[in-house]
């Protein structure tokens, strides 16, 4: 014990002990600091605004027609070069008769020689209904020599077109795009008549093509119901003015006191006739059992587009078994591709958000013509208000839709019905799409190998509202009535 208290004990560190703490430290540090990293680089990459509003708000893109038509392959440059027939229209008409007065003497000699030009006149309303009614009567497939008939269940696509024809440009480059093109039916829908829509149309070459055309248009009735009769009511008169007046329709305003504008109550009627027309009527659907999908004159289209929706209509049976409407647009502000590539989820069809792109079948048309009456009676101009009227208060099954969360079906149309801005013909949407779509397919979130159910955020229950209007004359009801009626 003497000995014990004459020595001072001095305590050795535990190296091996700090050795292991500090090494996890450094460790942890170099973890934490690749995740960041990783996360920040995903995010750069990967999240990318939807086309409809800022999509790629911070990226530069340039619009210009040079830089678009670079974005796409040479050979589908054809449907994006006018070749109008209207370019002598302007002008005082100077070639309407001419002639141009040529030396061609080899001698030297001055000889005249008359060379003509034959000038294009736009057809007048008796031509454009008989061309209408001579498409209608033929239903000619075009192309069908090369890719054969229409299979019972291959897709059909229905485009409604109008005018605007620079947009069906690029909706005709993205459908060219697309995988399996080739296998489908690709209808076209007018109610305007056009020869330089009709040029382009009938030069696509890609698949099966056919047009049909909506015979009750205010083109071809520009002084008569359904266009705009000369004693109709004006929208604004008041009903007790309008029935001094005698106006045609003065007993029938909207619910809101607004007599019909021919202008707008023309897109559901033009829709319901186009929905009866390929279900209903055309011979080279008569027994087609597949999807028909719907699309517009301003849509854009992934080149996954019909990929994705075969995956998605083999999916139902066990994903989502009461879908009876696959969807491939939405109008998310913002779509992340690298996260929603695919993923689906399910819900109640509602017509703000599910009416771009969607498909359905023989099965669900059927139910759909079976409520023809609330649809073609409801107090509302827009065909897909109208379509959530007749799920919600006449369709046994009602509505629900599969959606792909990451859009395979955009918007690209600066001004429409809803929509007027000063520049309708911009470059802007169009070029961001094609950068999300260039940028997706570098990253290989295109084409995805499996479907993925995701659960949809909480969503308020649809309520029953009345309708937006426009659709209270009683000629309105009836001309879409009659449109329902198969003729086969």
């Amino acid at each position: 014990m003497s000995k014990m208290r004459g020595r001072i004990l001095i305590p050795l560190p535990n190296t091996g002990a700090m050795g292991r703490k500090r090494n996890n430290f450094y460790m942890r540090s170099v973890f934490l600091l690749a995740l960041c990293i990783f996360g920040l680089l995903q995010y750069h990459n990967f999240n990318y605004l939807d086309s409809r509003d800022n999509v790629l708000g911070d990226a530069v893109t340039n619009d210009s027609d040079d830089a678009i038509l670079a974005m796409v392959p040479a050979t589908l440059h054809k449907y994006l070069t006018p070749h109008s027939r209207n370019h002598t229209t302007s002008g005082a008409g100077v070639l309407s008769a001419a002639a141009l007065l040529v030396n061609t003497s080899s001698t030297g000699a001055a000889t005249a020689t008359t060379i003509s030009f034959d000038v294009y006149h736009p057809p007048n309303i008796t031509e454009i209904k008989r061309q209408i009614a001579r498409y209608n009567d033929m239903q000619a497939v075009l192309n069908e020599d090369v890719f054969g008939p229409l299979q019972n269940d291959s897709v059909i696509i229905v485009v409604q077109v109008h005018t605007r024809i620079t947009y069906l440009r690029h909706l005709i480059v993205s459908l060219a795009q697309a995988r399996d093109i080739s296998k489908v039916l690709l209808v076209f829908s007018h109610d305007y008549y056009d020869d330089d829509i009709n040029d382009l149309v009938q030069q696509i070459d890609f698949c099966k093509v056919m047009q049909i055309f909506y015979p009750y248009s205010i083109q071809t009735h520009p002084n008569e119901y359904p266009g705009v009769d000369p004693n109709d009511c004006p929208r604004n008169i008041k009903k007790e003015q309008a029935l001094i007046t005698n106006c045609n329709n003065a007993m029938y305003p909207d619910l809101y006191g607004h007599y019909r504008e021919a202008k707008f109550t023309q897109t559901k009627h033009h829709w319901i006739w186009k929905a009866n027309r390929v279900f209903n009527e055309l011979e080279v659907t008569r027994y087609h059992t597949g999807l028909v999908l719907f699309l517009e004159e301003d849509h854009y289209v992934a080149e996954d587009f019909l990929y994705l929706l075969a995956m998605m209509q083999q999916r139902t049976k066990d994903l989502c078994p009461q879908c009876n409407v696959l969807s491939l647009g939405t109008y998310l502000k913002t779509f992340n591709y690298y996260t929603y590539h695919s993923k689906v989820e399910v819900m109640p069809w509602v017509s703000s958000k599910h009416n771009m792109g969607f498909a359905f079948n023989r099965t669900t048309w059927s139910n759909i013509r079976k409520c023809a009456r609330h649809f073609c009676t409801y107090d509302d101009y827009n065909w897909d208000w109208s379509l959530q009227h007749v799920s919600q208060q006449c369709l046994r099954r009602k509505l629900h839709a599969m959606i792909v969360k990451g859009p395979r079906v955009f918007h690209i149309g600066e001004c429409g019905v809803h929509h007027k801005n000063k520049n309708c013909e911009s470059n802007q949407v169009i070029s961001k799409v094609q950068h999300v779509l260039r940028i997706a397919r570098n990253s290989h979130q295109l084409f995805p190998r499996s479907l993925t159910l995701t659960v949809p955020s909480l969503m308020k229950k649809s309520k029953l509202r009345k309708g937006n209007g426009g659709w209270g004359d009683l000629r309105d009801h009836e001309l879409c009535l009659n449109m329902t009626l198969p003729t086969r």
